[in-house]
Order: C-alpha cells, then sequence, then structure tokens
C-alpha cells in the first residue's frame, strides 16, 4: 500500500508541476496544448502538486 501511495504521489506532484509550468507559460509541451498560458492551470496544478505531497507524506509514514 505504501509504495503505491508513494507512486501516486510522485506522479500527481509531477503532473502538478507540468501544470503549473505550462499554465505560467513555462512549459510549451505539447506545444497545441489549450493550458499554455493560461492562468487557471496554476491554481489546479498547486492543488494537484499539494495532493501529491500529501501522499509521498502519508506513503512515509
Amino acid at each position: 500500500m505504501r509504495t503505491a501511495l508513494l507512486i501516486v504521489g510522485l506522479l500527481s506532484l509531477a503532473v502538478g508541476l507540468l501544470w503549473i509550468g505550462q499554465g505560467t507559460g513555462t512549459i510549451k509541451w505539447p506545444q497545441t496544448s489549450f493550458m499554455i498560458n493560461q492562468i487557471q492551470w496554476v491554481g489546479y496544478g498547486a492543488c494537484m502538486a499539494a495532493l501529491g505531497l500529501i501522499f509521498i507524506w502519508q506513503a512515509k509514514r
């Protein structure tokens, strides 16, 4: 269970950071993404990254 929680946490953190990067326009991959320079994705990414950190923290307890 801990391993699965850690994997889900790491994936959630990575996706959240990607969404933050795309929302701010820092990461322009893929080039045709509808998320690039859309500031609402920064908020979604922050929530996803925070959820990932919570999962990682729970897996390490």
